[in-house]
């Protein structure tokens, strides 16, 4: 059973404000055990729909009395998100329950968006109130600086939103499959027909984390809930990094969309990104892009609005299963030798996703970029060998349990001895005939299915 549990990360130290998020954690978890109850009815999800609605409407009227009262600078940016959530989300919202009837589709729906919304601008907005976290969008990025200080706000508001220590990685994120994700993009438009697209990319282990952590249960896989809390959290995140950005803090959200990795792909093969920036958050990855003026539009993925989320979201999951179920196998193959890495390439490529080193560090990089299913390691390279490369592999926590075989041109027993002694997962000979070669990389996927 889902509930959130209230703890001393939503508290800002004003009695009657606390008080009142208590009661809305309080409210949604009996409307969670009522949509979730074997006999539950529609009256009962009616009743606690109403409810909720109306003491988030006292609870808002509470807050924006209580800036007021303290001449709270930043009222009209506080009390423009009450008036998005109050008079569009929730009306929206109220809507598709009445045209379905409180399906239990649409209750989960209403629940996840309500719960996503209300954590965090409970972690966001509501902790500014009383100043006690200084929270990144304090943060003004200045012309010719904006990167190097977006970074340092990303990172920032991991820790206090999300309550991970992030670190940067990569700069210039390209579209690399880092395994599964899940993909929130949004679009801003200007007056002037100036556009931009923003993008967060998140690790599915990393969003099961942090909806797990909010509904205080452990998920195993992504489903509509998850995705409907994570959409809200995305959507505040990126509004605190939008108030950073002079260049799109006045657009208007034009459009919200889910990604598949496929289509993030050919959103990179159409426009260039001002910035992509790979983060480590030790939970999983996340990507935070930019572009100005992008070319993504409603064919490549329909924009999710009030009338049909629900239709979308569940299209979004089955396109995802299809896409993984389909997905194939990574190799990462490292060799010096352009004619090896070629032949490889071309033996491998009808079965598995093959991706390229010419050096040990920039199989380094790879691993970590694109978490690769196997390694296959020259074991003879120049300036840094497959020996110091392994070490290397194996020393880094996030990459220690990749799978690495050798590759080696010497067949010799004192020379197999020594590629055996340093424990890879496997080794091949690159005089081995292309079908031994094969066959050895097929078995060694079979058998790691049978062991799951």
């Amino acid at each position: 059973m889902r509930h959130l549990e209230w703890n001393d990360r939503y508290k800002i130290n004003v009695e009657s404000i606390d008080k009142d998020h208590q009661m809305l954690f309080a409210t949604m978890n009996k409307l969670i055990k009522i949509s979730e109850s074997e006999d539950k009815s529609e009256w009962a999800c009616r009743e606690g729909v109403k409810y909720l609605k109306n003491h988030t409407m006292e609870h808002f009227e509470h807050e924006e009395k209580y800036m007021q009262d303290n001449q709270y600078e930043e009222y009209e940016i506080h009390k423009r998100l009450h008036d998005d959530f109050r008079y569009k989300t929730l009306p929206a919202l109220e809507e598709e329950l009445e045209r379905t009837c409180y399906s239990e589709d649409s209750v989960r729906h209403f629940l996840g968006v309500c719960i996503g919304w209300v954590v965090a601008h409970t972690l966001t907005e509501d902790q500014v109130l009383v100043k006690r976290t200084p929270l990144s969008r304090r943060v003004k990025l200045l012309p010719g600086k904006e990167v190097d200080a977006l970074q340092a706000v990303i990172i920032q508001l991991t820790r206090e939103m999300l309550g991970l220590k992030a670190k940067l990685i990569g700069e210039q994120y390209a579209g690399e499959n880092f395994g599964k994700m899940i993909c929130c993009h949004f679009s801003y438009r200007g007056d002037k027909k100036t556009r931009w697209d923003v993008t967060l990319i998140l690790e599915e282990c990393l969003v099961l984390k942090i909806v797990g952590r909010i509904l205080n249960v452990e998920y195993k896989k992504v489903d509509d809930m998850v995705i409907n809390v994570i959409r809200y959290v995305a959507r505040q995140f990126l509004e605190q990094v939008r108030e950073s950005f002079p260049a799109i803090d006045l657009l208007k959200l034009e459009k919200e969309c889910l990604l598949t990795h496929e289509q993030i792909v050919k959103s990179f093969e159409r426009e260039e990104k001002l910035c992509s920036l790979l983060f480590d958050t030790g939970e999983g990855y996340l990507v935070f892009c930019v572009a100005s003026n992008g070319t993504i539009n409603s064919k490549i993925s329909p924009a999710i609005d009030a009338q049909h989320a629900m239709g979308i979201i569940q299209d979004y999951l089955v396109r995802e299963k299809e896409e993984q179920e389909n997905a194939k196998r990574k190799i990462l193959v490292v060799d010096d030798s352009d004619f090896l890495r070629a032949s490889i390439t071309k033996l491998l490529a009808d079965d598995y996703e093959v991706i390229e080193a010419s050096s040990s560090i920039s199989a380094i990089k790879k691993i970590a970029l694109n978490r690769p299913d196997l390694v296959l390691l020259d074991y003879e390279m120049p300036i840094c060998d497959g020996k110091q490369a392994l070490e290397m592999i194996r020393s880094e926590t996030d990459m220690a349990n990749t799978p690495v075989f050798f590759l080696t041109g010497r067949g010799d027993r004192e020379s197999v001895k020594n590629v055996a002694a340093l424990k890879p997962d496997g080794y091949l000979l690159k005089t081995m005939p292309e079908e031994v070669i094969k066959a050895s990389i097929d078995g060694f996927f079979e058998k790691r299915s049978k062991s799951v």
